[in-house]
């Protein structure tokens, strides 16, 4: 029988024409008018190579079931912990792309709320001019709590000498829209009985790659719209649709800025560093 570990190496290959739909899809979302620019925005590309596995092929949480890609975890709860970019060539509409994604690292642990895996994920998106994304995407497997476990660790205070300040208020409907733009069948951002009374959430979940995207928005905004280079972000605590959370962040010299989120009892859920071109 295969270990989980013997999963690293495992390989896969997609190939999309990109669309302007989504990029609209997208912008309507952020509020703003469409259609919009035909360049794919940082985080954009995570509305691409989507997952199309058959309805029958879907476990309790609404993913797929794990054995193919990624190896077959009995862990309930998945999030996506980070990531690493770096942005080389514009991807854009019209183009006919390619993702290869690679499983770099399986690592199991165990925490003090039970047994955790992490798994590491490289992605490269490619169109016709070469390289345009590299990405390392980490994944933690969890168990969920149950009675007598060890209580989670008080949450790490979020900076508070940012220069900059955006306040998101988060709503079901956000969360639909971007699940829909991406193809994203997890119930923990849209089916608020099943996130309550199956994996013990207090609100539905805010995604990770949302997050990340709204702070790569702030951080081009602020650094006067300069094209990034790469962007580094670690996912602290979830952010739920049950209160605001604000985008916070300063500029560290001309070429990198920190940006962070900050969830609404002032614990940092989300810390991030981005390089510009």
């Amino acid at each position: 029988m295969k270990k989980i570990e013997d999963w690293v190496g495992n390989q896969e290959t997609r190939t999309e024409l990109i669309h302007q739909q989504s990029l609209n899809g997208f912008a309507a979302l952020m509020d703003q008018d469409v259609p919009t620019s035909a360049i794919v925005p940082p985080g954009g590309h995570w509305m691409y190579f989507l997952p199309t596995d058959k309805q029958s092929r879907l476990a309790q949480d609404g993913h797929a079931f794990k054995g193919d890609f990624l190896p077959p975890i009995d862990l309930p709860r998945r999030m996506w912990a980070g990531g690493r970019l770096t942005f080389h060539n514009h991807l854009k509409a019209g183009d006919t792309a390619e993702k290869t994604s690679t499983i770099k690292s399986v690592t199991p642990k165990e925490g003090r709320t039970g047994n955790l895996v992490f798994i590491t994920v490289q992605h490269q998106v490619s169109n016709q001019d070469g390289i345009c994304i590299t990405e390392e995407h980490d994944i933690v497997f969890r168990d969920a709590p149950s009675e007598g476990s060890a209580s989670p660790k008080q949450p790490q205070p979020a900076p508070t000498d940012g220069r900059w300040e955006t306040e998101i208020v988060p709503d079901s409907v956000m969360l639909f829209r971007y699940s829909a733009l991406t193809f994203n069948g997890h119930r923990i951002h849209y089916d608020r009985e099943y996130c309550q009374n199956v994996e013990g959430y207090p609100g539905l979940i805010v995604h990770g790659p949302l997050l990340g995207t709204l702070l790569m928005r702030l951080a081009v905004h602020r650094m006067e719209e300069r094209e990034l280079a790469s962007f580094n972000f670690r996912n602290f605590n979830p952010v739920f649709d049950t209160a605001p959370f604000t985008l916070n962040g300063r500029e560290e010299n001309d070429r990198q800025c920190s940006v962070w989120v900050t969830g609404p009892g002032g614990e940092l859920a989300v810390s991030a560093t981005a390089e510009f071109k």
